[in-house]
Formats: structure tokens, C-alpha cells, sequence
């Protein structure tokens, strides 16, 4: 009952602290360590001894999987050198430049002990980095970089740790520790693409959610036991697993799995996620009260930490600008087109909290270990100085430095020409069936898909201060559904329906209801991104030969005539780039745009919507 309570609690104080994170707008893996640390100087609440086999074993598979299955194949591959540098090189550069300060400022400490806790403290933890990162909008090729890294630098920190910890108290040779990093590597690599290829095959056989969600829950333990219980990286097999299933779900898993896998580990990744940051707060007191009775001075070991923490700074800066303008010279950004600029090696740098995982490998030194209450408090200090230091002041650091974040208007260019091309296919499919439709089926679909890629376009762009078609549909169709519900629950109440049936009823409703694109984004947002030119996706032969035009103003006074002399209202303008027109777009009641393209065969237009200058080829379907 102890434990059950506790474990309650812990649930309940990080869903109190992320709530209240939320609330005040202030970063809650922060919130939660300081209410970590507060409580441990409660008297109610218990001393709470993290061990490394529960985050070992409880936490990191999961964690892992779950972000290896949200993490893009395509990004990942596209950012490999970046990654490996910092998830390999980085971490085998901290080892030994933190081992070498720990050594030499505390001789009693060996070098295989020192390189040990340099090993411990040298990976990152993206969460609280990307979790930062999101909120206050960073590029997402850092948010890629950073959760790449993360997935791969927790092995090379537990191998190093390993074979450190072994050459304390045998010896080891130098073969014997590059064998030991191939077999982690390419080992666990390989076990990883094993249980990938089994619960592929066997999820090509399960179309029933219950049972896929129960073969996605215990696929990440499988993997990790597997590969350590042959002496490989379980963090490395437990990553491939995960990114090669997420990469292929779309093809051996159902909508419905996929729908409930996402839901599902989401849920589970905000659970861990925030109860190890109050877990790390929780170590605070005892780590302190055991190093009161350290042989070594206070001031020695004050000065120890503070300098492990800064040599951990520092060493991730310069390996940083050393990567980038030694070893990587950056190619163009897929987003903008252009080179990232150096503000971005900057606050990728500065993006180096650390977390559970360093808590975790130090608690794997031997307790025999001499002066282990010490390398303890280091790792200590480390997690919760670059967690302050860095964390608190990372938004700060990105708005100094002018670091942009994502374009809406990208975003929503973008998921407006995939819809596009998407449907293109589809319709392509629908006129190679052969099916008699004396009901009129098929135009009803071809009406709501054409509805469903209108109100992609909307978000793109709407006359300020005008609601778009898909954004009233939304507001008046949520409104009806409460009502529907109300009266369903009204016959409900009545008992004269069986309870199967209204259950199956109100399951429509909130199907329908989750289906509307209630949050079309912030318009405010918008309209400051409008000044962003970019070049998104491929291009064509027509857009080529077309070029943009200036952007248009609200001066410019722009209208549709057609629209005009009909007495109808437009949603948004587009211009022909071949004769200049300005038609109405295809959200708009007649859609001229489209008509001027089958009167004239002209194939590129562009938005007449000010301050943007997107193009969009009629032949083709593509965006510029």
C-alpha cells in the first residue's frame, strides 16, 4: 500500500506541475525538479533512491521507442553526419576532457574512474532541449539534430561507461574495447532490424488495434532484453526497432493501429518523460548527505563539480563550430534553401541538458568505489546545472541571436500541395475503376475530398478579418454535434434505448468531432510570417519559366470582377501569371481561377493575397 500510494502521488504532483508549467508558461522538466527537491525536505515524504536498473530497464526502452517512432527516417538520414559527430564523437570528447579535469584536480580519482564519470555525464537528454525547443519555436532542423542525437548517444556514453568501469579493476586492452564498440554498434544495429523484421510480419497478420497496440507495448522491452542478453547495445536495437516501425507503419499497420500506437505512446512519453525530472529532483538530499562524509574538502569538491560542469559546457560548444567548419560544412537547409547560419551551431551547442540517463549510469559505479559519493554529486551538479543554466536561459539565447522559427505559412504551403498531389493520385484511381454508380457516389466524393483540400488552402491564406469556409463549417457543425450529444444522452437517461446502441452512436458523434480542423492556427501568427519567401517541395518546367511577382498590398486594391458583377464575396485572390488576371480561388462559390486555367490553358498563377508571392502550377500540381 506504501508503495501503491506513493507511485499515485508521483503521478498526481507531475500532472499538478504540468499543469501549473502550463499555466504560468514556464518549462515544467524545470518546475518538476525544483518541486523534487523541495520535497525531499518534507517530512511526509520518503527517501526515494533511483536505481539504475529501473530507469535502465523501466524507462529508457520506452522512452526511446517512443521517440524513435515519432523521429522522421527521411530527417534522421538527411542529418546523419551531425548526429553521429555528436552522439559518438561529442560523447567520447567529453569523456576524456571531463576525465582529464576530474583526475587532475582530484588525483585519488584514477583515470579509468574519471574517464567513467566523464562518460556519464557526456550524453544529452533531448527532452527537456526539445521540449524547450517547441515551445519557443526553434528551426526544426535542430529539433532533429538534437532528437537524433539523443537516440544514439546514450549507447556510446553506456559502452564507454562500461569498458572504463572494467579497466578500473582488470584491465582491459585496446582490441578488447574496439571490439567491445563494434559488437554494441553494429550488434545491436543488427538485433534491432531482427525484431523490426518479426513484428513487421507478424503486424501484417493483425488487423485488430487491441492486439496491435499490445505487440507495440512490449516490442521495445524485447528488443533491449534481446540485445543485452547478448552482451549488445540495447539502446542502438531498441532505436533501429523503433525507426524502421515508425517509417513503415503507413504500410503494415491499419489506420485504426496507427491512430491508437500514437495516442498510446504519447501518453506513456509524457508520463516518464515528466515523472524522471521529479525523480531527479527527489536525489537531491541524500547525493548531499552522503558527500558530508567524504575524505575530500568541500571546497575541493564544490570546485570539482562546478569545474565538471563547465569543462561539459564548454567541451560541447567547441566540438560543435569544430564540426561545422572542420569536419561537416553544412549544406543548404531543406526548409529555406539556404546555409544555416552560425546562430544556429550556436544554439545547438547550447541545447546540452542533461538528464536521467546521467543520474542513471552513475548509479551503476560500484558502491565499493572509493569516492563514489563525489562522482555521485557530479553527475548531480551536471544534470541540474545544465538544466538551469542552459535551459532557463535557451530562449533567451535564441531570440538574442535572432534564431527563426518555423513558417506557418510554410507549413501550411506545404500540407496544401501534399493534399494536393495526394488527391491527384486518388482521383487518377478513382477514374481506372470501373464501378456503375447509379446513386451519384462518386461525385460525393470527389466533393469532399476537393472540400478536404480547400480547407488546407484556407489555412494558407484568408482575407484578415474574414472567417473562412472551413473555419465557419467547423464552429457551426461542433456546435450542432453538442446538441446531438445532449439529446442522445437525454434518450439515454430515459432507458428506453439499449446501452450498445447509444454507446455506438456517441462513438460517431466523437469521431466526427475530432475530424474537424477546429484549430486552424493562430491568424496572428500568420500574418507575421507573411514577409517569408521560400521555395518549398519540387519544381516544374512552367514554374520555372514563370517567375514570382512583387507581392501584392493591401493598396494594390485588388478584387475579382466576376465575383463582383455576380454580387458574391471571395475567400482569396490568386493572379495569372501569363495575362495578369485576379480570379477567386477554389474555396470561393465559382472558383474563376480554375475556370480562367481551362478558358487559357496559362499554367501558373500566384497568390494575389499580400505579402505572399507563392506559386502554384495548374499542370503539375506543384507549389514554388
Amino acid at each position: 500500500m506504501e508503495i501503491a500510494l506513493f507511485l499515485v502521488a508521483l503521478v498526481v504532483v507531475v500532472l499538478a506541475g504540468t499543469a501549473l508549467a502550463d499555466r504560468f508558461d514556464l518549462p515544467a522538466p524545470l518546475l518538476l525538479i525544483l518541486v523534487g527537491v523541495a520535497g525531499t525536505y518534507l517530512p511526509f515524504v520518503p527517501e526515494v533512491r533511483l536505481e539504475a536498473e529501473v530507469v535502465l530497464l523501466g524507462f529508457l526502452p520506452p522512452l526511446l521507442y517512443a521517440a524513435a517512432l515519432q523521429t522522421s527516417l527521411v530527417d534522421f538520414n538527411a542529418n546523419r553526419r551531425p548526429i553521429l559527430l555528436l552522439s559518438v564523437g561529442l560523447v567520447l570528447f567529453t569523456a576524456f576532457g571531463v576525465g582529464a579535469v576530474v583526475h587532475w584536480m582530484v588525483p585519488a580519482i584514477s583515470w579509468p574512474l574519471a574517464i567513467a564519470v566523464g562518460a556519464v555525464v557526456a550524453p544529452p537528454d533531448a527532452v527537456a532541449a526539445t521540449a524547450i525547443a517547441r515551445k519557443i519555436g526553434l528551426p526544426r532542423r535542430i529539433v532533429t539534430i538534437l532528437e537524433g542525437e539523443s537516440l544514439l548517444n546514450d549507447a556510446t556514453a553506456l559502452v564507454t561507461l562500461r569498458t572504463a568501469l572494467a579497466a578500473s579493476s582488470v584491465g582491459v586492452e585496446a582490441f578488447d574495447v574496439g571490439l567491445d564498440f563494434l559488437w554494441a554498434s553494429v550488434g545491436g544495429a543488427a538485433l534491432g532490424f531482427v525484431v523490426f523484421v518479426v513484428v513487421a510480419k507478424v503486424r501484417l497478420l493483425v488487423t485488430d488495434p487491441l492486439m496491435d497496440t499490445a505487440i507495440s507495448l512490449v516490442t521495445p522491452f524485447a528488443a533491449y532484453l534481446l540485445a543485452e542478453e547478448l552482451h549488445s547495445s540495447g539502446v542502438i536495437s531498441v532505436v533501429v526497432t523503433g525507426l524502421l516501425l515508425g517509417h513503415k507503419a503507413p504500410v503494415i499497420q491499419t489506420a485504426q493501429s496507427r491512430i491508437a500506437e500514437r495516442i498510446n505512446w504519447r501518453t506513456i512519453s509524457f508520463l516518464l518523460e515528466n515523472t524522471v525530472f521529479l525523480l531527479i529532483g527527489l536525489q537531491a538530499r541524500w547525493i548531499l548527505e552522503g558527500v558530508a562524509d567524504s575524505e575530500l574538502s568541500p571546497r575541493l569538491i564544490t570546485a570539482v563539480c562546478v569545474a565538471a560542469l563547465l569543462t561539459t559546457v564548454v567541451l560541447r560548444m567547441v566540438w560543435v563550430f569544430a564540426a561545422r567548419y572542420l569536419l561537416v560544412r553544412p549544406g543548404p537547409d531543406p526548409d529555406s534553401g539556404e546555409v544555416p547560419p552560425w546562430q544556429y551551431s550556436f544554439v545547438l551547442g547550447w541545447a546540452g541538458m542533461r538528464g536521467v540517463v546521467t543520474l542513471a549510469a552513475a548509479f551503476v559505479i560500484p558502491e565499493e568505489t572509493e569516492h563514489r559519493e563525489v562522482l555521485l554529486l557530479i553527475a548531480f551538479t551536471v544534470v541540474a546545472g545544465t538544466l538551469f543554466l542552459q535551459g532557463l536561459s535557451l530562449p533567451w539565447v535564441a531570440r538574442t541571436l535572432r534564431v527563426p522559427s518555423p513558417d506557418p505559412l510554410d507549413d501550411a504551403l506545404a500540407r496544401a500541395s501534399v493534399l494536393q498531389q495526394a488527391s491527384k493520385a486518388g482521383f487518377k484511381e478513382l477514374e481506372r475503376m470501373e464501378t456503375d454508380d447509379p446513386h451519384g457516389v462518386l461525385d460525393q466524393i470527389r466533393q469532399r475530398v476537393e472540400q478536404r483540400n480547400f480547407a488546407a488552402w484556407e489555412r494558407l491564406s484568408t482575407t484578415a478579418g474574414q472567417e473562412s469556409p472551413s473555419d465557419l463549417y467547423a464552429r457551426v457543425r461542433v456546435a450542432m454535434i453538442g446538441a446531438e450529444r445532449e439529446r442522445v444522452l437525454e434518450i439515454r437517461s430515459t432507458g428506453s434505448v439499449a446501452s450498445d446502441v447509444i454507446r455506438d452512436v456517441l462513438a460517431v458523434l466523437d469521431v466526427e468531432e475530432s475530424m474537424l480542423d477546429v484549430a486552424l492556427g493562430d491568424e496572428d501568427e500568420r500574418d507575421e510570417a507573411r514577409n517569408a519567401r521560400v521555395v518549398r517541395g519540387d519544381t516544374c518546367d512552367h514554374l520555372d519559366e514563370t517567375p514570382a511577382q512583387p507581392p501584392a498590398s493591401a493598396d494594390d486594391g485588388l478584387v475579382c470582377e466576376e465575383c463582383l458583377a455576380a454580387g458574391v464575396h471571395w475567400v482569396s485572390l490568386r493572379r495569372c501569371l501569363t495575362c495578369g488576371l485576379v480570379a477567386c480561388c477554389d474555396s470561393s462559390p465559382f472558383r474563376h481561377a480554375t475556370e480562367h486555367f481551362h478558358e487559357t490553358t496559362h499554367p501558373v498563377m500566384q497568390s494575389a493575397q499580400p505579402g505572399e508571392d507563392w506559386r502554384w502550377c495548374y499542370v503539375h500540381h506543384l507549389t514554388g
